[in-house]
């Protein structure tokens, strides 16, 4: 079965340029257009390059396709959008293949001992990961890989200066905490934390990278923002406890980045303390925080669970003493680190064959 241009063009004009009465096709904003058995494709024409009205556009596109041409077309990754005039700018960790964001909507979730964990389970599964550290107001992360001496030095790369990761674990990592005294508490405004964030992305000496993670601070602020704007975040993460309390902020998080104009893929939930396991009982499980409030929260959002991670006392040993659980493979918390590693690569390599490229965010005023 193939389909005709009359069906393709009948459905795109039906979308209207936002602000407009005018349709994309009257526009002639839709050019070269192929269809091949149920395989859409075209050119999606701006004037520039960074018009906010791209992705939703896209968007609307494939909408409007599948509901009045036919629910089986394969448009999804066919629309090529060009611009009349295109400025090129400097492409930002140009050979990282992945940028997640680990995100949780409120502190003590243990959100930076995912991170550094998960971290060192994809760089055992032979990965190359890259970990930045971006809870400017709680560095954890030197601490947890036991480098709180670290001091990341400068390297002359094409004339510029650039800072040259840390690394420990197979992991590459940058955290504000080499740069602060740990002992002085860190207070900055927004914008100084922004900055010191775009710093580490933009001018740290990452390399070529399969994984490249971005702890985040708690809740939604500024920092967010700056991420999102700096780079293409492929997904993002989202780690809570199984409390309402927690889950309520996590719901917070999760809409931050599916909201209009960020239109970040969420790959999935991590329940973090989902159960207490005492070691001289290692078959009983007690849900001290409540049993399965992400699981209950994925399904209701349609999102992935990625893992449960239990309250078990080697994970906080390992982040006191600089060792992280996941080195220990053979060990539950090992194990459970390196399935929460495995589904992430899954849900990675199923958002990308799947969904378009993230754009950076173009903030307008």
């Amino acid at each position: 079965m193939s389909y005709t241009n009359k069906q393709v063009t009948d459905a795109l004009k039906l979308v209207k340029f936002p602000g407009s009465d005018k349709d994309i096709i009257s526009l002639d904003m839709v050019r070269n257009m192929k269809i091949e058995g149920k395989k859409i494709g075209f050119d999606l024409v701006f004037q520039k390059s960074d018009d906010p009205n791209i992705i939703p556009l896209k968007k609307a596109c494939v909408t409007n396709i599948l509901r009045f041409v036919d629910k089986d077309a394969e448009i999804k990754g066919n629309i090529k959008v060009k611009a009349v005039h295109i400025v090129e700018a400097p492409s930002v960790l140009p050979n990282v293949t992945n940028i997640i964001a680990v995100a949780s909507g409120k502190g003590g979730v243990g959100k930076s001992t995912i991170s550094s964990n998960l971290a060192v389970a994809l760089a055992k599964a032979g990965k190359k990961v890259g970990l930045i550290d971006a809870d400017i107001y709680g560095p954890s992360v030197p601490k947890m890989f036991g480098s709180e001496g670290a001091s990341p030095k400068l390297t002359q790369i094409d004339g510029k200066d650039r800072i040259e990761p840390h690394e420990r674990y197979g992991v590459k990592m940058l955290s504000i905490g080499f740069f602060v005294d740990p002992a002085q508490a860190t207070v900055w405004r927004g914008p100084m934390a922004s900055n010191a964030l775009k710093q580490m992305i933009e001018e740290g000496n990452w390399g070529e990278l399969d994984f490249v993670l971005i702890d985040l601070p708690p809740g939604t602020s500024d920092i967010h923002l700056t991420l999102v704007q700096t780079v293409p975040v492929t997904g993002a993460i989202v780690v809570s406890t199984p409390q309402d309390v927690a889950l309520a902020d996590a719901v917070k998080g999760i809409n931050m980045f599916e909201g209009p104009g960020v239109n970040v893929p969420i790959l999935g939930l991590v329940e973090n303390m989902a159960w207490f396991t005492p070691a001289e009982l290692p078959n009983n499980k007690y849900y001290i925080f409540g049993k399965d409030g992400c699981k209950k929260l994925a399904e209701e959002k349609g999102v992935n669970l990625l893992g449960q991670i239990p309250i078990v006392q080697s994970i906080r040993e390992g982040g006191d003493n600089g060792a992280p659980a996941a080195l220990n493979e053979d060990s539950v918390t090992g194990m459970a680190f390196a399935d929460l590693a495995s589904k992430l690569m899954a849900a990675v390599e199923d958002r990308n064959k799947n969904q378009d490229p993230t754009a950076k965010v173009e903030m307008t005023r």
